[in-house]
């Protein structure tokens, strides 16, 4: 079946590899992007007789109503991403990760199917055993944890949501974010040949960006069995330490070193074992592994350049 999709912030890290493949599904998928990185990410998709896109803020009423009016599916991936840009613009993440969903929500219809990524960050550490599932309390220590956590209350009470608990996402993407952990470990065993870690024993769940499309489009494909519903979506496998995923890089990049030393502490303090059960048991699976990952990664750092200055 064919939707017409709205895709807020789709030429982000997330949306320039969901985009596409929404439109590959036959779908005819809007975005609003107000391209803050000067990102150029969904040019290969302009062909498409099925792409539109609109140079706007999510903010804005008068740039949203009447998007929404015309949308089927509704996929809010814009967000000012990550404890550390939420900290640096408080206001700009509060109006964007919390004030415009509200305003989304009051703008969609009870018909209005909603798939909105959050995060598995509000576990903070989990129970005794920093053991999580989708009904273990949740404990946001960052702002970006808490705004999200408040709009998924918001979210559930839509019956056509579904809440998908990201893992940190990894992986090679046209918008390309070196800032994700397994992306910046990588970056930095290919560039510099080390890393330093602090709290290297803290455990994170894991997940690829092309799987992240895949559940987003798994989820449109069975809403009807799935909505209204909060699912963590990461790889069940790669419950791992700052350590274990350094070790597995160092895998596939044995000059690289790390040197444990206490010098920093996680903005979000996550250390926990992710169950992934639950959207496993409606027919999700990953394709791409934390290994493959970290291969793709470094065939695509020995192309990008990571400074605007210097010579080499």
């Amino acid at each position: 079946m064919s939707y017409n999709i709205l895709v807020t912030g789709g030429a982000g890290y997330l949306g320039s590899i969901m985009v596409p493949d929404l439109l590959a599904d036959g779908h005819k998928v809007t975005v609003i992007d107000n391209f803050m990185f000067g990102q150029a990410t969904l040019n290969h998709v302009c062909n498409h007789p099925n792409f539109s896109v609109v140079n706007g803020d999510i903010r804005l009423e008068e740039h949203m109503a009447p998007l929404i009016s015309k949308a089927d599916v509704i996929i809010p991936l814009a967000a000012l991403v990550g404890a550390p840009l939420c900290s640096k613009d408080p206001v700009g993440a509060k109006t964007i990760n919390h004030d415009a969903i509200l305003m989304m929500l009051k703008l969609v219809s009870k018909e209005q199917l909603i798939l909105m990524p959050t995060t598995n960050s509000a576990y903070g550490s989990g129970d005794k055993d920093n053991f999580c599932t989708e009904e273990s309390p949740l404990n946001p220590i960052s702002s970006y944890a808490v705004e999200k956590v408040a709009v998924e209350k918001e979210l559930m009470q839509h019956p056509n949501a579904i809440s998908f608990r990201l893992a940190t996402v990894f992986g090679m993407s046209p918008r390309m974010r070196i800032d994700l952990l397994v992306n910046d470990f990588t970056h930095r065993a290919v560039r510099d040949g080390a890393v330093v870690l602090f709290e290297s024993h803290f455990k994170r769940n894991f997940i690829h960006v092309r799987d992240v499309s895949k559940a987003f489009r798994h989820g449109l494909a069975k809403h009807n069995a799935m909505k209204g519903q909060i699912y963590n979506v990461g790889l069940s496998d790669a419950n791992v330490s700052k350590k274990e995923l350094c070790e597995a890089i160092q895998r596939q990049i044995p000059r690289f070193t790390f040197v444990e030393a206490e010098l920093g502490k996680d903005p979000d303090q996550r250390n926990y074992i992710v169950s992934n059960e639950k959207i496993e048991a409606t027919g999700f699976k990953p394709d791409n592994s934390l290994d493959s990952g970290i291969s793709e990664l470094i065939k695509g750092y020995t192309m990008l350049r990571n400074s605007r200055y210097g010579n080499v």
